[in-house]
């Protein structure tokens, strides 16, 4: 028998560890959605199980209900880890002055819901001399850099011990060789388990379906990246990788007007990142959980 749960044993034992009035809100939102699943969907097997044949059948299926829901032709693809490749984010805080292109890209880039304006970055505007996060202001719309402050961006940490990772109970979310924490989203069940385990606001839930003008959707998706997510399931950053797995960058480094942001490959010798974590004082936000992240922050001085 596979490792990988079973949705209807998953559901079971769900239901068996909330009680019957805690399951049925957990539940809420998959219900909301099911009836528009097709029995290939709903029996569609997890991400691990799947055959080459089996993937492309599937993403094929994708692309196809993309047309008819949105009209627009996109490209999706599975694209894997790379050996060798441990990939790792560092973020200067001297620099950043809290503009929020980053999450203006990450919004365009992997076709965000348009009606909530989601992004997978949140940017912080913290007092100077202060790293308690939930002092921190997400919600600022005066100019910046403004006097006394500086700014930290927050997404997904892409922790070496993801806590996301252990509580999902049908094995949906999992760290790639590569560090990235991905998620099947046709496999996820919508419980919220992770984003409540998640201990840096990283996961998004959809509560409806996205919103997004044919014109402005990014054609170029990867099954596990920036695909359209449908209604009901959690999603998050996995670091572009649609892009990075192909040797681009990140598109909120690319968009940043500062160079704040440095990304590459940690087991490079060579790669900037490398450089970063060797010659900067860095530091991970809430060390003390234990979550072992993979994206660092630092000061000039």
């Amino acid at each position: 028998m596979s490792e990988k749960p079973k949705r209807r044993v998953a559901l079971k034992v769900l239901g068996a560890t909330l009680g019957a009035g805690a399951f049925a809100r957990a539940m809420a939102p998959l219900a909301s959605w099911s009836k528009d699943l097709s029995m290939g969907e709903f029996l569609q097997k997890h991400y691990s199980e799947m055959t080459p044949d089996e993937m492309n059948t599937v993403m094929r299926r994708l692309e196809s209900n993309t047309k008819r829901d949105y009209g627009r032709d996109v490209n999706i693809r599975d694209i894997r880890p790379s050996e060798g490749v441990e990939f790792g984010y560092a973020l200067n805080l001297s620099v950043c002055i809290g503009c929020r292109k980053c999450a203006e890209a990450c919004h365009n880039e992997n076709n965000h819901d348009r009606r909530t304006n989601n992004s997978y970055i949140r940017v912080l505007e913290m007092e100077q001399g202060s790293f308690d996060m939930e002092k921190g202001n997400a919600t600022y719309t005066h100019a910046v850099p403004a006097a006394g402050k500086y700014y930290m961006p927050v997404q997904c940490q892409q922790c070496s011990n993801p806590p996301c990772v252990n509580v999902c109970p049908v094995q949906a979310t999992w760290k790639e060789p590569d560090g990235i924490v991905v998620v099947d989203y046709n496999w996820c069940i919508g419980c919220r388990y992770c984003e409540a385990a998640c201990p840096y606001h990283a996961r998004r839930f959809n509560w409806t379906k996205p919103e997004i003008p044919a014109e402005e959707i990014n054609p170029d998706q990867a099954y596990l990246s920036n695909r359209i997510r449908p209604q009901g399931v959690m999603e998050k950053c996995t670091f572009c990788l649609h892009r990075t797995r192909e040797g681009r960058l990140p598109a909120c480094l690319e968009a940043c007007p500062t160079g704040a942001r440095v990304f590459g490959n940690m087991l490079d010798p060579n790669s900037e990142i490398r450089w970063v974590l060797a010659n900067k004082r860095v530091f991970v936000l809430k060390e003390d959980l234990g979550t072992d992240p993979r994206f660092f922050y630092f000061f000039d001085e």
